[in-house]
Formats: structure tokens, C-alpha cells, sequence
């Protein structure tokens, strides 16, 4: 369970580096003008999913094919059940900011 906890805080940080930088993507990078900037999104997607999908299943799959088949399974359902509740804390913090 603390692993996956710990996962989850991993990838909710890094979500969090990612969302401070789309949302003060023109601030930063200025007005876009060109194609560029669909891509660079598209390029900064992917990579989001690669370093998530890396913070998630690298334990698990080391686990995994050392013969560790339940603790992975384990690993990820905590992580899985810990991101949960990430974003409902998250979807409370938004419905309290908004009625309060």
C-alpha cells in the first residue's frame, strides 16, 4: 500500500508541474503563431504519459517477472485506488472554491 501511495504522490506531482506549465503556457512561451504549438502539446502529452506509465508499472513489472505476481497486482491497485482518491480530494478542493 505505502507504494503505491507513494506513486500516486509521484505522479500527482508531476501532473502538477505539467498543469503549471500549460496554464501559464502563454505567459511562458508567449502567444503561439504557428503550428508549433499543437505539436509541442502533443509532443508534452506523450511524453506525460511515458514518465506516468513509467512511475506506475516500473515496480509492478519488476515485481512481476521476478515471480512476484500478486505483490504487483497489489502495487498497482494501491496506486490505482490512492490516484482515486487524489481526485476526489481534488474535485472537493475545486466545489469548495467555487461555493465558498
Amino acid at each position: 500500500m505505502k507504494q503505491g501511495i507513494i506513486q500516486a504522490l509521484l505522479v500527482t506531482l508531476y501532473c502538477s508541474g505539467v498543469g503549471l506549465v500549460m496554464w501559464n503556457g502563454e505567459k511562458i512561451f508567449g502567444q503561439m503563431k504557428s503550428f508549433i504549438g499543437p505539436i509541442a502539446f502533443l509532443v508534452m502529452f506523450s511524453f506525460s504519459v511515458l514518465i506516468c506509465g513509467l512511475i506506475v508499472f516500473y515496480k509492478p513489472y519488476k515485481l512481476f517477472f521476478s515471480g512476484k505476481k500478486n505483490e504487483a497486482m497489489d502495487v498497482v491497485a494501491a496506486t490505482a485506488s490512492s490516484l482515486f482518491v487524489i481526485l476526489l480530494i481534488l474535485f472537493g478542493v475545486m466545489f469548495a472554491a467555487r461555493y465558498f
